[in-house]
């Protein structure tokens, strides 16, 4: 396995090789080499999963320390390539260039996105991994094997979307189903999280849309308490939103026992100050546990579901979480 040494002996090797890179297809190569889904950094990314719990907190930020160390150096490495093969092209090109050419614009991530991506990187660097699933479910892994009895009100087509046609299959209302899926899976300890789109019948305020992202968390292992979540939560607060205002409070989830809620202070359009529910978490109940085939008196575990969409209003100050996916330009550029 990985140390932060090899790590660090990566990041040397490879902003040597940038710093070395004398045209842009070499400097390409160097990316490919460095940054690739086959590189060695990559694959050490990949594997934080299967280190001891002891080992991923170091491992995982030392190596994404590195990812953005090398990115960096690349994007700098290829400005000044840029820079000098124009030069020598408007050197040895007679074409008049004083005149104006057409202007084409600069793409960059959606604000959802650069949330997602840094979320994420908290999320590693705590030796989590990343687990993905379908967007269209089924009610076995979106309810039943969450401890959502039939006849709970969520599962009532007045909250979720049905697929017509197909019997008991829907747009997954939660990530949570992914977190069965990995439990079926695999054995404890696990630490994953599962970000996605997700669909509900819901859109009666600025806080709510029809389709929006969350991000759901799972951890089991041994010994795992209410202490361990809410410290995590603390720590993920504090690094997304810094000085941002937020409380804890009692609530209750058919999958968590007990359950808890993180709100933060949020302002409206009309600029009036109100609590807005940022995350929903708590003990994975035992059901669950025993659903999924591990030993309750065992394992305990925690999980926790966040919305990217609102994490996104209360960092930039977003009053409606609609325009996010309205796709006015003169919206989106402020976060380019």
């Amino acid at each position: 396995m990985a140390t932060a040494d090899d790590i660090a002996q990566i990041r040397a090797r490879a902003l040597a090789d940038t710093a070395g890179a004398t045209t842009l297809a070499g400097l390409d190569d160097v990316r490919v080499q460095h940054t690739g889904r086959r590189s060695t950094l990559a694959g050490i990314l990949a594997s934080i999963g299967t280190l001891p719990p002891e080992e991923r907190g170091g491992v995982g930020k030392a190596a994404n320390v590195a990812r953005r160390d090398i990115e960096a150096a690349l994007t700098e490495r290829k400005s000044d390539l840029e820079a000098s093969e124009l030069a020598a092209q408007l050197t040895g090109d007679r074409t008049d260039v004083t005149l104006p050419g057409d202007p084409y614009p600069q793409g960059a991530l959606h604000l959802l996105s650069q949330v997602r991506l840094e979320i994420e990187d908290i999320f590693l660097a705590l030796g989590y991994e990343i687990a993905d699933g379908p967007e269209v479910e089924t009610e076995h892994y979106n309810f039943t094997a969450l401890n959502t009895p039939e006849g709970h009100p969520a599962r009532s087509s007045s909250d979720t979307f049905y697929v017509d046609g197909t019997s008991g299959t829907i747009l997954r209302t939660q990530t949570s189903s992914v977190q069965v899926r990995v439990m079926e899976a695999r054995t404890p300890p696990l630490y994953v999280i599962s970000p996605g789109a997700v669909y509900r019948r819901d859109d009666v305020d600025a806080t709510h849309s029809p389709m929006f992202h969350q991000l759901e968390g799972l951890a089991v292992d041994e010994g795992l308490s209410l202490a361990h979540l809410i410290g995590t939560l603390k720590h993920v607060a504090g690094q997304l939103l810094g000085s941002t205002e937020y409380r804890i409070i009692p609530d209750f989830f058919p999958f968590t026992e007990p359950s808890i809620q993180l709100l933060v202070r949020w302002t409206d359009r009309s600029g009036r100050g109100s609590w807005m529910e940022l995350l929903g978490a708590g003990m994975v109940d035992p059901n669950v546990l025993r659903f999924a085939g591990y030993d309750s008196e065992r394992w305990t575990g925690f999980a926790f579901g966040m919305g990217l969409d609102r994490i996104a209003m209360v960092r930039h100050g977003v009053p409606d979480l609609r325009m996010l996916f309205e796709g006015d330009l003169r919206f989106l550029d402020q976060f380019s």
